[in-house]
């Protein structure tokens, strides 16, 4: 815990006034008020950071609000009272109608908090989804069990730089393109498994100036030696992508919760926001 002045601030308030902050600078523009009565209701921000304190806090929606109405700092400092915390269903309601563009803002103002390595890993497993019953399938055409998620983490400090989401099964050299692309100003020198192996993916990396690490599936003679040489760098630190999925499972569960799946991307990139913030405050003292 950190004294300021003659209190406290605990772990969960420092959480909170981090994620109310980066939901804050999520919304562009200047905050505007947590509740306006009427038509307005609850600001972005205020869902934003309340969704966050969900997956920290690792509540049912309902037990979250009623959790946070025995938390008058954290009310304080989403600048409510406890007597007007939003309704649980309101937050549930509200979390479908963010754009997912300010989910991710609040992804990318986590990865500020951490000093980044010289080498990053991508890597993509499934992530399952709650069972639904034989008649909820059938009305929505719930035919899929997983979602196949793809993580771009640093090696050295294990934060979650981007994730990428999709019902389908996309081949892994179409996500990493479209992955490693948007991230190239923070990319180092990039190490994948043989599902990512594609030339014109090597080549727009060092043309970047980065370096790729990729073994090549059917590598003949000479692949073969390029494939021992990249065994011999920093190919051993891909690993730690799946640890950083191991960690995000174990900590916050391993199966999503929303029904729809623009609910469950969501449900993830909030996930890796939050574990980005919760390691960045263990690891110091502000």
């Amino acid at each position: 815990m950190k004294r300021v002045g003659f209190g406290v601030l605990t772990k969960t308030a420092r959480f909170a006034k981090t994620v109310v902050t980066f939901a804050q600078k999520a919304v562009a523009g200047p905050p505007v008020p947590a509740y306006r009565p009427g038509e307005d209701g609850y600001a972005d921000w205020v869902i934003l950071a309340v969704q966050g304190l969900k997956e920290y806090l690792n509540h049912e929606y309902r037990k979250l609000m009623d959790v946070l109405r025995e938390m008058p700092r954290v009310a304080n400092l989403l600048d409510l009272t406890p007597e007007t915390l939003p309704h649980f269903s309101t937050v549930c309601a509200r979390k479908q109608e963010i754009p997912m563009k300010r989910w991710r803002a609040m992804l990318d103002s986590s990865v500020d908090l951490y000093e980044l390595g010289d080498v990053q890993a991508i890597d993509a497993t499934g992530v399952d989804r709650v069972q639904a019953s034989q008649h909820y399938a059938k009305r929505t055409d719930y035919t899929f069990e997983a979602v196949k998620t793809t993580l771009l983490v640093d090696c050295e400090t294990s934060a979650i730089l981007d994730i990428h989401c999709s019902m389908k099964q996309p081949h892994d050299t179409q996500v990493g393109w479209q992955v490693l692309v948007r991230n190239l100003d923070v990319l180092g020198t990039v190490t994948a498994d043989k599902g990512y192996d594609w030339e014109e993916l090597r080549t727009r990396l060092r043309a970047e100036s980065i370096t790729p690490l990729i073994p090549q599936r059917d590598p003949g003679m000479r692949g073969w030696a390029k494939n021992l040489l990249i065994h011999d760098r920093a190919y051993h630190q891909r690993s730690n992508a799946e640890s950083v999925f191991f960690g995000l499972r174990r900590r916050y569960g391993d199966t999503l919760w929303s029904r729809t799946w623009f609910g469950q991307f969501r449900e993830l990139v909030m996930k890796s926001a939050v574990r980005n913030i919760e390691r960045a405050l263990e690891g110091s003292n502000w």
